[in-house]
């Protein structure tokens, strides 16, 4: 094979990686409802959203059409979260526990390989430090240690819970490196780690 067939077949390759990303943002959609039940005016949203109220007045109602959904309740993707997957949330605020509407929402990538992530008892990925590749119901119980306060995300995208079996407040995780959780987890000390897998 050539120079120049090599370059064909890497262009090609290319052209198809950017075609199914493509297909897979434009098939992502949550919709949001001024008014409970799906009733009043509607937002349809595909990406990130910083400031949901900017296009509607508050949300009371949302439905997952397709992908997956970080919501926060507030603006810029701070404050409490909660995951949302395909299906309907026609009063979410019994459901997910925001006393206030959501106001951003952020979408959670498709991760179809190993999951990775080392955490740490103290800050700074100071203290004793643990590898998990698959969920964990217990930090406590499983790996003896009093606290979480920092972790590295190497691969896939992860929540960490407040309480055992994935219980309680979350946090999103993306890959990266989260040197303090308790400055980016309102102070809250989290006690079971589950990935995302649902796609």
């Amino acid at each position: 094979m050539d120079k120049r067939q090599r370059a064909r077949e890497k262009n090609n390759r290319n052209h198809e990686r950017k075609a199914l990303k493509l297909f897979v943002c434009l098939s992502l959609q949550i919709i949001f409802f001024e008014e409970r039940n799906f009733q009043g005016r509607s937002y349809e949203c595909i990406g990130d959203c910083s400031e949901i109220t900017s296009h509607l007045r508050r949300c009371s109602s949302c439905r997952v059409e397709s992908g997956i959904f970080m919501v926060y309740d507030q603006p810029y993707f701070r404050g409490l979260q909660y995951l949302l997957t395909k299906g309907e949330y026609p009063e979410y605020q019994d459901t997910i526990g925001f006393s206030d509407c959501i106001q951003s929402c952020r979408i959670v990538p498709v991760h179809a390989g190993p999951f990775k992530m080392r955490i740490y008892e103290k800050s700074n990925f100071d203290g004793p430090m643990h590898e998990l590749t698959d969920d964990c119901d217990s930090i406590q119980d499983n790996y003896n240690m009093s606290d979480l306060q920092s972790c590295n995300v190497m691969d896939g995208y992860w929540l960490m819970f407040e309480l055992p079996n994935f219980e309680g407040r979350m946090l999103y995780l993306k890959p990266g490196e989260y040197k303090n959780l308790r400055e980016i987890g309102n102070d809250i000390r989290f006690k079971s780690i589950r990935r995302i897998t649902q796609s």
